[in-house]
C-alpha cells in the first residue's frame, strides 16, 4: 500500500507518516518505508510524507502511484491529487481543500480535522485526528497497533490529548464508513 500525506509545514505531516510507518512496522508485522519532502520554510510550506507499507519486503522505498492520498491544504491537494490510483481514496481536510468533482473510481472522505482539534483545546491535535480517521477509513493497521505507537512521539504531557484526537477522529471515520455504504 502506497500512502502520500500532504499540506503544509506545521501541519505535523511528517509525524503522520511517522506514526503510521511505526504501528506498521513494530505492532503489525509489516514493513515500512517512509521519504519526507519539506520546503525550506520551518512552517507554512509544501510538506509531504511518502510511506510505503506491505506483508512483504520492500525493495522499492518510494512511491510509484499512491493507493491513498491524504491532502490537508489546498496546495497540497492540487499537486498530488492527479497522482493518486484511480481507484484510490482520497482524505481530505474538509476546510481547507475545496476538490474538484471526484474522477474515475476514487472514494473520498472529508474531515474538519482542523475544527475538531479547535474544539479539543488547540488546532496542532488535527494530525491526530486526522491520523485516525486514516486508519478508520483505510484500515492500513489495526486501531491498537496505532494507539500503541502514539507513546513517545509527543510530550508525556500532551498524550491524553493526542489520543483523544486520534479516537474522535477514528469515531468519525468509521461513521463516514457506514454512510459510504
Amino acid at each position: 500500500m502506497e500512502i502520500k500525506v500532504s499540506g503544509f509545514g506545521g501541519q505535523g505531516i511528517i509525524r503522520i507518516g511517522m506514526i503510521l510507518g511505526k504501528a506498521a512496522a513494530l505492532n503489525d508485522n509489516k514493513s515500512a518505508t517512509l521519504t519526507q519532502s519539506f520546503g525550506p520554510e520551518a512552517r507554512g510550506g509544501a510538506c509531504s510524507a511518502q510511506l510505503v507499507v506491505s506483508d512483504a519486503e520492500i525493495l522499492y522505498p518510494y512511491l510509484t502511484v499512491p493507493d491513498i492520498l491524504i491532502a490537508m491544504s489546498q496546495e497540497a491537494y492540487e499537486k498530488f491529487e492527479p497522482e493518486l490510483k484511480e481507484d484510490g481514496i482520497l482524505l481530505i481536510e474538509e476546510d481547507l481543500v475545496k476538490p474538484h468533482p471526484v474522477r474515475g473510481h476514487i472514494r473520498q472522505y472529508a474531515i474538519a480535522a482542523t475544527r475538531i482539534a479547535e474544539k479539543l483545546g488547540n488546532r496542532l491535535y488535527a494530525n491526530f485526528v486526522m491520523i485516525g480517521f486514516i486508519v478508520a477509513i483505510t484500515k492500513v493497521v489495526p486501531k491498537q497497533a496505532l494507539l500503541d505507537a502514539v507513546p513517545g512521539t509527543v510530550p508525556d504531557r500532551l498524550l491524553q490529548k493526542n489520543i483523544d484526537a486520534l479516537e474522535q477522529g477514528f469515531v468519525l471515520g468509521e461513521q463516514k464508513l457506514a454512510e459510504a455504504k
